[in-house]
């Protein structure tokens, strides 16, 4: 048998490929494309193919799979992998020898692969965060050239903005500077509700998304973010697991009898935990959360505002993750002492 690496770049990549005693066969810098990809690995067979997960290795992979090989997509901070090489002196050649060599001898931990459907689903999730993010840096702009001629905007959504200038009586040369800004608030708001549109014909039959939506506070862009980071939940053991994932559990620095736990970790997707925290607050706040309510306001007593939420956000992946295992829906009386 054969084996096959790719320590993959954006224009060209090196591959190296090497038998069972561990003696090269081929050691190439190619392009990045799928013809070269699949040519260079097309002369010795099938083989297993070990490369870093990254921004394009799963079209890499899915390349080389539709080609008949076996592809491993790894994850990178896997020290073994890189067996003895000193990172002092990095090259490409020696990062896709010590690849070559790690899928030799099955030094490698494999990253999850999404899913095709939820691949697509992360994606229009991040144009719709990207289109937002925009709406919200126009409105923050508007605010404040209107503070700096002594007029405020009164309160109200991002959507109805360009609405809330116009009933401003304000200068000529004003009201033209702000403008082009009201009309690219009011493109993109059209442009997110039609990108809200088409996830909710997408997730209409998705029978997980209705389950995490019953829990208070959760609604469809949240439920669509955590069924798609998620995947599939037999990856996760417990909800334990699926809080650490997304970052919303302490760091902790312990050791014989000395306990010391800190902030959140905030590792995994800062979107996720962010949407997870603003449900949190609605979830506070929620008539139909009455045990979570008053959990919260235990710990908000002891801790402080800030702290419940994020516990809260917490409590409410772990919730997410247990509707989805168990197949069931949210009720209050079923994580009134959750």
């Amino acid at each position: 048998m054969v084996y096959g690496a790719i320590d993959l770049h954006m224009r060209y990549s090196q591959i190296r490929i090497i038998d069972e005693a561990g003696v090269v066969q081929r050691d190439q810098r190619v392009v990045t494309s799928r013809e070269r990809l699949t040519q260079a690995f097309a002369s010795h067979g099938p083989m297993r193919i070990l490369l870093e997960t990254g921004t394009e290795s799963e079209w890499v992979a899915q390349t080389l799979e539709a080609a008949g090989h076996d592809v491993i997509v790894a994850d990178p901070n896997y020290a073994p992998m890189y067996g003895e090489l000193r990172r002092k002196v990095k090259t490409d050649r020696r990062d896709v020898a010590a690849l070559a060599e790690a899928n030799r001898r099955g030094w490698y931990r494999p990253v999850h692969r999404v899913s095709a459907t939820q691949r697509e689903t992360r994606q229009v999730l991040r144009t719709r965060r990207l289109l937002v993010a925009t709406r919200t840096g126009m409105v923050s702009l508007v605010r404040a050239l209107l503070k700096q001629s002594g007029y405020r905007l009164s309160t109200g959504t991002c959507a109805t903005v360009p609405a809330r200038v116009a009933r401003l009586a304000v200068p000529r040369l004003l009201a033209e500077t702000l403008a082009p800004l009201c009309r690219q608030i009011a493109r993109l708001t059209d442009e997110i509700h039609e990108i809200d549109g088409r996830l909710k014909r997408r997730v209409a039959e998705d029978v997980i998304v209705a389950r995490l939506r019953s829990v208070p506070g959760i609604g469809l862009i949240v439920a669509t973010t955590f069924r798609a980071f998620v995947d599939q939940h037999e990856r996760f053991v417990h909800g334990g697991q699926v809080s650490a994932s997304i970052g919303l559990v302490p760091r902790e620095d312990s050791s014989a009898e000395r306990r010391h736990r800190g902030h959140i970790t905030k590792a995994g997707p800062r979107e996720l935990r962010s949407l997870l925290i603003q449900a949190a607050w609605v979830c506070w706040r929620h008539p139909h959360s009455a045990a979570l309510r008053a959990w919260a306001d235990r710990l908000a007593a002891r801790r402080g505002k800030r702290i419940a939420v994020v516990a809260l956000a917490r409590r409410l992946s772990r919730i997410m993750f247990a509707l989805w295992r168990d197949g069931t829906t949210f009720e209050v009386t079923t994580f009134a002492t959750a």
